[in-house]
């Protein structure tokens, strides 16, 4: 692979209701439930401007998915939040998540596009195939379709939204209207609407699985990933890369953006007693019944000094039905048979999230993310502070200067567009690419 190209590595927040730590709400500034509250994400948006991050990132899933006794969870519209955020703010990028399982292609097309518009060119699309069946049950579904299907259906919904979006109007001329007869959908008609300032918004994937890691060398202009190790970031670094190689694209085209869960603290000791104290709010055993989901074994019946059980870490021995993240399953499960853990071990590892964590000073983390850098496993981070807003305001205070200083970040910002900052194709050079 080529070397780092200077003052290119992509710094995105993701803003987790309000903080990644489940005992967040009791620690925030802010009101408890401020993530009801759109003003809430112009808040922080208005922070990472500050810094001169690159993007705003939300997830989402249409279904409720936490105990919110325990961990009250985001339960607005991610579209619609964003634009709010696209209205109060000038440059901030804004990445949406959003389920080809559960959307209509034309309709997302229409939607996605006039928020593209509305930010002037600084949306992304995370494209999920979603995996939840409390999800599909709110839709009517008893059972979701297997992982094969969804992720097919994901590559045809986004060959059609991009088809749709190339009929949209550029300098007053429509583009070709699209003809799409397809396993899922039948699809022909146009746009009546403009191109964005940037064409049409960037793709974000965050499917860790092989369908997932294809995908994203096909269609994604940046992947979020979640490999704990840097063994394991490389290999999934290097593996899409030339997933995007075979398909006909440069590997300079797909942005590798590992998750980092960050506690910071002015000394070491600051930062773990930061951790302690929120791990101290929680439910006794709340990390344990998290692994255990993943898992899909109960591990507080077990002792926990005892090893990791062998047989859950084996490959999961039908992917296409296992319901929950394979990618997460499979990090996680690396990172305790690399490391020979206790059930206990594993547990204070996994730490309810399921991202790697940096608990330390700002030059811990700032140290993390170049040698994540240089050693050829990321183009850039999905941050996720542990409490907001003083989580984002420590890194944006703290760690952003440490990186400028580095050559890693950018002191200004110089782009217009979303596609620019990232380095993207331009849009006129996309072409619907199959996926094999």
């Amino acid at each position: 692979m080529s070397s780092p190209h200077p003052r290119s590595f992509v710094v995105n927040v993701n803003v987790l209701n309000v903080g990644i730590h489940a005992a967040a709400w009791q620690r925030t500034s802010e009101e408890p439930t401020a993530f009801v509250d759109p003003d809430y994400y112009v808040r922080q948006a208005r922070i990472a401007e500050r810094g001169k991050l690159d993007a705003l990132f939300l997830a989402d899933g249409p279904a409720l998915r936490e105990n919110p006794s325990v961990k009250p969870s985001q339960s607005l519209e991610p579209s619609v939040i964003l634009a709010s955020v696209a209205a109060e703010t000038d440059h901030l990028g804004i990445i949406g998540t959003l389920s080809s399982t559960f959307n209509d292609p034309v309709e997302l097309a229409h939607r996605l596009l006039s928020l593209d518009r509305l930010s002037g060119g600084r949306f992304a699309w995370n494209v999920v195939t979603t995996y939840s069946p409390s999800a599909g049950a709110n839709f009517g579904l008893d059972d979701l379709p297997d992982r094969d299907a969804r992720y097919r259906r994901a590559a045809e919904f986004v060959e059609v939204v991009r088809g749709l979006w190339s009929s949209a109007f550029t300098d007053g001329l429509p583009g070709p209207a699209l003809h799409h007869d397809g396993e899922f959908f039948t699809v022909h008609g146009r746009l009546d609407q403009e191109s964005s300032r940037q064409g049409h918004p960037l793709l974000v994937q965050a499917g860790g699985s092989p369908q997932g890691r294809d995908l994203a060398g096909a269609i994604a202009d940046a992947v979020f990933s979640a490999e704990l190790e840097l063994g394991a970031g490389i290999e999934h670094y290097r593996y899409v890369k030339n997933a995007a190689i075979r398909y006909g694209r440069s590997a300079g085209a797909v942005k590798i953006l590992p998750g980092l869960i960050t506690t910071i603290g002015s000394t070491h000791e600051e930062a773990l007693r930061r951790e302690r104290e929120q791990d101290e709010l929680l439910p006794k055993g709340f990390a344990a019944e998290r692994l255990s989901q993943l898992f899909g074994e109960d591990l507080g019946a077990l002792d926990p000094d005892s090893p990791f059980p062998a047989h859950l870490l084996a490959p999961v021995a039908d992917p296409s039905r296992f319901g929950g993240s394979l990618g997460f399953r499979e990090s996680i499960a690396r990172l305790i048979s690399t490391r020979d853990l206790t059930v206990r071990g594993a547990i204070r590892e996994f730490s309810g999230a399921g991202h790697r964590v940096v608990v330390g000073t700002p030059e811990d983390v700032a140290d993390t993310l170049e040698h994540w850098h240089l050693a050829g496993a990321a183009d850039g981070v999905n941050l996720m502070p542990d409490v907001f807003p003083d989580g984002l305001e420590i890194f944006v205070d703290q760690v952003m200067p440490l990186l400028r200083r580095r050559g890693m970040v950018r002191h200004e910002y110089g782009e217009d567009t979303l596609r620019e900052r990232f380095h993207a194709e331009p849009a006129h050079r996309r072409r619907n690419r199959g996926v094999a």
